[in-house]
């Protein structure tokens, strides 16, 4: 895989917010919609905790393709949300979710060996746990827990990076779709790093000091609120932007596919 001058990382971010800058409304109004069904999902005992990872794949090539739309001034409907249950490759995009419903339970339970295991219980409870265990947890190393758990899942993440789109615009099978993400961000890591310390500053950094300024200025909590909130999903939808410019550099434009709307 071709390696990447680290600038690269930046270009992405500022693609993404081009991507956004085109259809705004849409691309928002896709995102929106994906929250939504995912907190229906969620009403459904046991498995509704489990189907948003394991439909991760699927709605990844909705937003991917969502960026391809507008790259070639087309329409982006929710309705594009479901064009990864249309694809002929939706049992392996499927089985790519299962995976990474595996790595991320794989993550999480290694954080055992630094906090003992309160992090997955926090996780599985939702938070609710007993005071006793609140205050154990408070004690405890749970940021380190979280981080180690992230560390754990890196390479996890590298190959599940590129893996939906290969899956369905290469017409890859899974294994060898992991194996080529894998190695293209190993190629690109440069890139990669840039990439992700820009939107930690950026997902970060940016609502903070918003937030302080408001603070500063104004001190009206419900008015932080009502800015910090469009604000997080405008970066949030940029960022799944900023998804198919990585995409596209590293594997080369996808063919425009017409999806019914």
């Amino acid at each position: 895989m071709q390696k990447l001058p680290a600038t690269d990382g930046w270009h992405w971010i500022k693609e993404g917010f081009a991507i956004f800058r085109k259809k705004p409304a849409e691309l928002s109004t896709l995102f929106l919609s994906y929250m939504f069904l995912m907190l229906a999902l969620g009403i459904i005992p046991i498995i509704g905790q489990l189907l948003p990872l394991i439909l991760v794949p699927v709605f990844a090539i909705a937003f991917m393709q969502a960026c391809m739309n507008v790259e070639n001034d087309h329409r982006v409907y929710p309705s594009l949300l479901l064009v990864g249950f249309r694809t002929p490759e939706v049992k392996s995009l499927l089985i790519l979710g299962v995976l990474y419903l595996l790595a991320a339970l794989i993550a999480i339970g290694a954080s055992a060996l630094v906090d003992g295991g309160l992090l997955w219980q926090a996780l599985v409870t939702h938070g609710d746990l007993a005071p006793a265990e609140i205050k154990q947890a408070q004690q405890s190393n749970m940021s380190l827990a979280m981080l180690f758990a992230a560390l754990v899942y890196v390479p996890a993440a590298m190959a599940f990076w590129f893996a939906a789109p290969l899956i369905v615009w290469q017409k890859m099978p899974v294994v060898k779709a992991l194996f080529y993400s894998f190695f293209a961000v190993v190629g690109a890591g440069r890139a990669f790093l840039l990439y992700t310390l820009g939107w930690l500053v950026l997902g970060i950094m940016l609502p903070t000091m918003v937030s302080l300024l408001i603070a500063l200025v104004i001190g009206s909590i419900s008015v932080t609120v009502f800015i910090l909130l469009p604000l997080s999903i405008i970066l949030t939808v940029v960022m799944y932007c900023s998804f198919y410019p990585t995409y596209k550099q590293i594997f080369g434009k996808p063919v425009l596919v017409d999806v019914e709307a």
